[in-house]
């Protein structure tokens, strides 16, 4: 069974559907309800990848050009991988910035904040899974999704791939992906 499963990272299908069937924790649904408690949003520092499209969102709800949104709201993060990556600015507490007892773009924010928390990452396995529960109190409570809306999701996190970017060079200049 285990040999049909392909993980991935970084928005690409975490489980094959025979896998689906046949293994994942989740393959019969799982609860969650949002609280709006901000628990996910504050306190604990983090990364909120950004999207073509969630940049777009964003830009439109700031009302601001891309390289002065960018430059306002996010950082890049390097990672282990070479790439650095579009992220929403944190601020010295570890708050998003986009929060101010709650999300001032709410209707516009990045899917990774309105998919929480169906993230390939949490659903690797259901210890993980309920190790995040003892922090959220919305998770294995409330409103039952199936696997196929779980599975939604991660797909649809793979549609919209995070921008990215690579250091080309001793200069530290870096070309977009």
């Amino acid at each position: 069974m285990l040999e049909t499963a392909k993980f991935f990272i970084y928005n690409e299908p975490i489980v094959t559907e025979k896998f689906l069937q046949q293994s994942v924790f989740w393959k019969d649904g799982l609860c969650f309800s949002c609280g709006r408690c901000s628990g996910c949003c504050r306190y604990d520092p983090g990364f909120v990848y950004l999207s073509p499209r969630d940049l777009q969102n964003l830009q439109t709800w700031a009302s601001l050009e891309r390289a002065v949104f960018i430059q306002k709201y996010c950082r890049w993060v390097l990672q282990g991988d070479g790439y650095e990556y579009l992220c929403l600015k944190e601020l010295p507490n570890y708050d998003c910035i986009l929060w101010d007892n709650g999300c001032i773009a709410y209707n516009y924010r990045p899917f990774q904040c309105s998919s929480y928390p169906f993230w390939d990452y949490l659903l690797e396995n259901e210890q993980r899974w309920n190790v995040n529960a003892r922090s959220c109190s919305g998770i294995n409570r409330g409103k039952w999704y199936s696997a196929e809306e779980i599975q939604g999701f991660l797909d649809t996190a793979k549609q919209f791939p995070v921008i990215r970017r690579r250091r080309t060079g001793e200069s530290g200049n870096f070309t977009e992906k």
